[in-house]
């Protein structure tokens, strides 16, 4: 007990030393700006002090300065940083991305005002969706979505960025109500709108980006919460350079409780193994992204595939469409705009259109059905894996 209050006593002694604030308040200091660190500790001192992001089995996730850095040195607690992911930028997108997209989220009038240019895009029936999904409980991890947007039935909007598990899920970007209408665009209910491949499908938001980024324990967060909720699919149009532990953990989690995981696989190609993570977590299906003629995208990242229809660590699984794909935005009309962030969505909303009662049949299904139409060469090449799944 002597030890425990010993050290408690430092803590503060050493944070009122530093200029420091408690209580979890964001200050700047001489150190410098904040940045997200998992601290692996329980105790409840600290969290009070720090202020929590989110709880883990191993830590609390919180922002840290450099001076609070040294305090958890001293005290000997272990600290991890956490990634900062994107949302997949599209190929010649604005700099710097994401902050230059991101913005207020518009108001728009109530009726309809516009119209979009074509009812069923080019890459709705390429993989012949537009139909079904019935039951099916698709999350999708992204920005937010325009929830009064006529084309959308938004089932479930919660927020993880600003601490916990808020409600709201507002978008200022367009990056996620975009990929929402792709998956389950319903055609509004007047049926002048769009359509996206299962638009029956329960379409949940939660929001993971704010203005910099996604920080990934708020994904992890997300993943976690949305399995917990009953998901069949989860959809995100994210990633990085690196395998972050909070996310993969996640995704044990959630496919340990039969949810069938999908990410783009980045727009950092045409180099063999630019493959993005989460997509290249071997649970995770990769998506890489090709055009209106089924060629694949320059830009569009690729995995280390070796040809043997086996999906391994850092592979892509499917390609699908993502250049120039046509879809719901944030001011309540559309947008065309390119990525594998636009691929993804087409194979989640197949995933809804096809489900199996579970994760692995789904999954099988869609395999089965990509390698009747294989797109770049023979076997589960680099650039669209086993090919493009279409829908009977």
């Amino acid at each position: 007990m002597k030890k425990t209050i010993m050290a408690l006593c430092m803590v503060v002694t050493l944070m009122i030393s530093i200029g420091l604030v408690v209580a979890g308040k964001q200050t700047k200091t001489e150190d410098g700006d904040t940045y997200r660190h998992l601290v692996k500790s329980d105790n409840g001192m600290l969290k009070m002090m720090y202020g929590v992001q989110h709880n883990f089995d191993n830590g609390f996730t919180t922002d840290l300065t450099q001076g609070k850095l040294r305090v958890l040195e001293k005290l000997g607690v272990e600290v991890e940083e956490v990634e900062l992911y994107q949302i997949t930028a599209p190929p010649k997108a604005c700099n710097p991305w994401p902050e230059c997209k991101n913005g207020k989220e518009p108001t728009p009038p109530e009726e309809r005002t516009c119209y979009p240019s074509e009812q069923k895009p080019y890459g709705i029936a390429m993989v012949n969706g537009d139909s079904g999904g019935a039951g099916v409980n698709v999350a999708v991890l992204d920005t937010g979505v325009y929830k009064k947007h006529l084309d959308l039935n938004i089932k479930l909007c919660k927020d993880t960025t600003k601490r916990g598990i808020k409600n709201g899920c507002a978008d200022g970007n367009g990056h996620g109500t975009h990929v929402s209408g792709t998956i389950a665009a319903n055609g509004g209910g007047d049926g002048l709108g769009i359509f996206g491949v299962a638009p029956e499908a329960n379409l949940w938001m939660v929001k993971v980006c704010g203005p910099s980024g996604c920080w990934t324990d708020d994904i992890a967060e997300a993943i976690r919460y949305v399995s917990d909720q009953g998901a069949n699919i989860i959809s995100m149009s994210l990633g990085g350079d690196t395998q972050s532990s909070l996310i993969r953990d996640a995704i044990d989690y959630a496919t340990n409780k039969g949810v069938l995981v999908i990410a783009a696989a980045g727009n950092d190609g045409p180099s063999d193994g630019s493959i993005d993570y989460p997509g290249a977590n071997v649970k995770v299906v990769a998506v890489g992204a090709i055009d209106s003629a089924k060629n694949v995208a320059d830009w569009s990242s690729r995995g280390i595939n070796n040809g043997d229809y086996m999906i391994e660590e850092r592979e892509v699984e499917f390609g699908a469409p993502g250049v120039s794909v046509l879809s719901t935005w944030k001011d309540g009309c559309y947008n065309t705009i390119s990525g594998t962030s636009m691929a993804t969505p087409h194979v989640a909303g197949l995933a809804a259109k096809e489900w199996k009662s579970n994760a692995i049949d789904t999954r099988t299904y869609l395999q089965d059905r990509a390698r009747l139409h294989d797109l770049h060469t023979e076997g589960d090449d680099t650039a669209t894996g086993f090919g493009l799944p279409i829908a009977l």
